[in-house]
């Protein structure tokens, strides 16, 4: 073995027909009863994973970039944290954590209380999933303001149940046959000018801004295209916001715990939210999640807000061991994102189906459009997560047409040049195959 993920110098190795005969089997047995609501991107079946890499059920290596929809933080079956859940599990698997205490529940509590350090005092509440915090984090800004109207912004995902559809504006299908949702939600384009948009029109012809709870969206576009708004636009929400006694609420779900080089994202545009979610990367796979509002903000009453499972025992064990690598990992994040970013860039110039390279750190967006219309390239995209799955990398899309780079944060640039290198063949001969 390796003495550290920095070491590991593998390759993709695609030994079988993709998918091979086990995966098939598998496959088969799971569109017996699985639910049609699933998607599956492409035909993966995983066995086992270790850092960037995933092994598939007929024994094919993986060089993974997008880490479970960007929740692998710190890779795959990191020994750190498998030895934090081990040791948990124990112990003990569960008690609730509404109604008892335990000590690594404290511990993910002192964690984030520490984080964003200009929000100043914290109090935090724990659940399982991004979707479930969203929800948790509308109940709680309609308590606090007394207030009931929200505002969310065109692009934005965040999650598929009730309060989080109703704020989302990435793809209809995410509301369709399902409304009616949840009522008061006012849309805005993402990056705007915000005096423009909100004092002299929102604001002015719209909404008054005394009915509004929370501003909410993501500091950093995920599902909706890895967009990365300039700072003044959060800085003017945020004075927005102090302007109207408005809560501002940040979406950190993908974009926190040290996708983007930073802790959280708002660190990087020097803007200090209200409440904050984290999800995804909390505790490399295993479900948790967190809101984190000021203790001026978390005013709702005992027992108005619970969860059976949320903070569970062995996930704040997990979450614990993720975060103490995450920080450690931070200054490589940054640096080796830069040099992907590079990367992509010299791609970009010898690509003309490449129309932009964006992000920060490990959150990487490569946008494609048809270089002759210049309109978004959206099967071009499909057809590269489907190629290059079949040259052993994983790759997932968002937005109209771009592929989003979110690998676990343990990446080396080895493995950077070897997806650069992959990367580089299958847009050389999609670009064949399009004719551009």
């Amino acid at each position: 073995m390796p003495k550290t993920y920095a070491d590991v110098k593998l390759r993709p190795e695609i030994k079988t027909a993709i998918p091979g005969p086990k995966s098939q089997a598998i496959i088969a047995r799971d569109a017996k009863h699985a639910s049609p609501s699933y998607i599956k991107e492409y035909p993966l079946v995983v066995e086992r994973g270790e850092g960037s890499w995933i092994y598939d059920a007929d024994g094919n290596r993986y060089l993974d970039l997008m880490a479970g929809i960007a929740t692998a933080s710190t890779g795959h079956a990191h020994p750190k944290v498998v030895k934090a859940i081990q040791d948990a599990a124990a112990k003990f698997l569960h008690i609730c954590a509404t109604d008892f205490y335990y000590e690594s529940l404290v511990q993910v509590f002192e964690k984030f209380a520490n984080y964003v350090p200009q929000m100043g005092p914290k109090k935090i509440f724990l659940g399982n999933s991004g979707s479930e915090v969203v929800d948790g984090a509308m109940k709680l800004a309609r308590h606090h303001t007394k207030r009931h109207r929200f505002i969310a912004f065109k692009g934005g995902f965040h999650g598929r149940t009730y309060g989080a559809i109703s704020i989302n504006a990435s793809k209809n299908y995410y509301k369709a046959g399902f409304g009616p949702t949840v009522p008061g939600v006012t849309l805005a384009p993402y990056n705007c000018d915000v005096e423009e948009v909100f004092d002299k029109s929102i604001f002015y012809d719209d909404l008054d801004p005394k009915d509004v709870a929370a501003i909410i969206l993501e500091p950093v576009l995920g599902e909706g295209g890895y967009v990365v708004p300039e700072k003044k636009f959060l800085q003017d929400l945020r004075a927005l916001c102090d302007k109207h006694g408005i809560l501002l609420i940040f979406d950190e779900v993908q974009c926190g715990v040290g996708r983007t080089g930073h802790m959280f994202a708002s660190e990087y545009f020097g803007v200090a939210p209200d409440i904050y979610l984290s999800a995804k990367g909390i505790a490399s796979g295993m479900p948790l999640a967190a809101i984190v509002a000021k203790e001026s903000v978390c005013t709702w009453p005992r027992a108005s807000h619970g969860s059976t499972y949320g903070g569970n025992p062995v996930s704040c064990a997990a979450s614990v061991a993720t975060l103490d690598i995450v920080e450690q990992l931070l200054p490589d994040v940054r640096s080796n994102g830069d040099y992907f970013m590079q990367g992509l860039r010299k791609l970009q110039s010898r690509h003309a189906s490449i129309s932009d390279v964006r992000g920060l750190g490990y959150m990487i967006g490569v946008e494609f459009r048809d270089p002759k219309t210049r309109e978004p390239a959206k099967q071009y995209m499909v057809d590269i997560e489907q190629t290059g799955f079949r040259k052993g990398l994983l790759l997932l899309g968002c937005g109209k047409s771009t592929i989003r780079l979110a690998p676990p944060l343990v990446l080396n640039r080895h493995e950077i040049d070897v997806a650069l290198g992959i990367l580089d063949e299958t847009l050389s001969e999609l670009d064949r195959k399009y004719g551009y």
